[in-house]
């Protein structure tokens, strides 16, 4: 990785863009840090930290702390990574949006625009809600109209300008903008949490206690590092043959060999995205809503709050980790069969007179790939599941808070793999190119 940057900066064109998404990345921080006009500062995280759930775990992970400050890029992408799941599953259930893809660039630009509509409309409803639910009880100083829209207009302008943001990146600088803003926010939170982590386990205990608890943290850390790896960038390759074709003069052209790659991960983060925001939903309502009482309701909180996991005092409440778990693997078959359709691949490829070796076209080509895809998504869910769950098992034993694993984890190494694929393939391009001009 190290080599790679040291000989990316050694050409003009990919400097220029890293030093461009290097620029972007300190303005997009130092909005994090302006606060917005009439609000307190301190109200959320004097709030949140009363909280006994973990609705806004999540959320104040992918700001950068941003939201528990309450500065004018509050909301962050959260608008636009939830507009970017919306439209994928939309495209999938109205037929208008699905020909609209498959025009290729065009309708892909399309639907770009639609998703930016959508997140200004989510990120205004977001900062709606959380003016007025939260405005009386303390968040803004002065809780009359002119605060309200004032907050609400800076709150929807500062989410709108992370997505312009995310966008000239991805156009100007390096990799995709919007996970590049993502992969910061998080990274940010690490310092605190790995001070947290010192000061817990590290800190004033003797020192052979020090030095064995740091092992194991680092220890931990890595192994996990090491898993994520192997979750994104493990492939199942499936052997295509392609028929040979009579050319002009009687001769025979084509033959070619080539593979399908299907990725062990194949669903990447969506499926903890989807079971953690399912699970927290109900949480997030009632605290909005101001419920705090008692009852089978709040018993039911607690079987789905993670604050109450692998908690060896209250362990029936750990149900709810099983059903977490179990969410997971569903959604990632879920997610993988809207898109990838084993079925119109195998047309496609009996259209171009392909075929997998030993396999029928047509119907046993699908069957097969339905197959291997089930086993394949399996194996990937319960990745997902070790990586997850992690997080849980450290604040349920330890009492530990460690946002950069779990979901964080796996976005920080498929950016940063993602980032780096990208920047050997415009040197590769590079080279090509001053070859061809030699």
């Amino acid at each position: 990785m190290i080599k790679t940057l040291r000989d990316a900066l050694k050409i003009k064109e990919i400097r220029e863009k890293l030093l461009y998404t290097l620029l972007m990345i300190i303005i997009v921080r130092i909005g994090c840090q302006l606060p917005v006009p009439g609000v307190d500062r301190g109200y959320f995280a004097s709030w949140f930290s009363q909280q006994t759930g973990d609705a806004f775990n999540f959320l104040d992970a992918f700001t950068g702390g941003s939201f528990l400050s309450m500065s004018l890029l509050a909301l962050n992408i959260t608008p636009y990574i939830t507009s970017s799941i919306i439209m994928q599953l939309l495209t999938i259930a109205i037929p208008a949006l699905e020909e609209m893809q498959k025009e290729g660039g065009e309708g892909r630009k399309k639907i770009a625009s639609i998703t930016r509509y959508v997140t200004v409309a989510l990120a205004l409803i977001e900062s709606t809600a959380m003016t007025i639910s939260f405005g009386s009880s303390g968040l803004l100083q002065k809780f009359n109209a002119l605060n309200v829209i004032t907050a609400i207009m800076a709150l929807t302008a500062g989410s709108a300008f992370v997505m312009w943001i995310g966008e000239r990146i991805t156009e100007k600088g390096i990799g995709n903008g919007i996970s590049i803003i993502l992969l910061v926010n998080i990274i940010s939170r690490i310092p605190q949490d790995m001070s947290a982590l010192f000061a817990q386990f590290v800190n004033g205990k003797r020192i052979a206690t020090a030095i064995l608890s740091a092992a194991i943290i680092i220890a931990i850390l890595v192994l996990m590092i090491m898993l994520v790896v192997l979750l994104n960038s493990g492939l199942r390759k499936i052997p295509v043959q392609y028929a040979r074709r009579s050319q002009a003069g009687g001769k025979m052209g084509g033959g070619t060999a080539s593979n399908l790659p299907i990725r062990i991960n194949t669903a990447g983060v969506i499926p903890i995205i989807f079971a953690s925001s399912l699970m927290q939903t109900p949480g997030i309502i009632s605290r909005f809503a101001g419920y705090s009482g008692t009852g089978a309701w709040n018993t039911i909180l607690k079987f789905l709050s993670s604050r109450y996991w692998v908690d060896k005092t209250q362990p029936v409440y750990s149900i709810g980790l099983l059903v977490y778990c179990l969410l997971v693997i569903v959604f990632a078959y879920f997610y993988t069969s809207i898109t990838f359709n084993p079925i119109e691949f195998a047309d496609n490829l009996k259209k171009s007179n392909g075929f997998i070796p030993g396999i029928r076209p047509g119907k046993p080509t699908s069957d097969y790939l339905t197959t291997i895809l089930n086993a394949i998504i399996f194996i990937g869910g319960v990745g997902l599941v070790i990586v997850g769950i992690l997080p849980y098992i450290f604040y349920g034993l330890f009492k530990a808070e460690v946002t950069f694993l779990g979901t964080s984890l796996i976005i920080i190494v498929s950016v940063i793999i993602e980032t780096l694929n990208q920047i050997e393939s415009m040197m590769l391009v590079r080279n090509y190119k001053g070859f061809l001009n030699q």
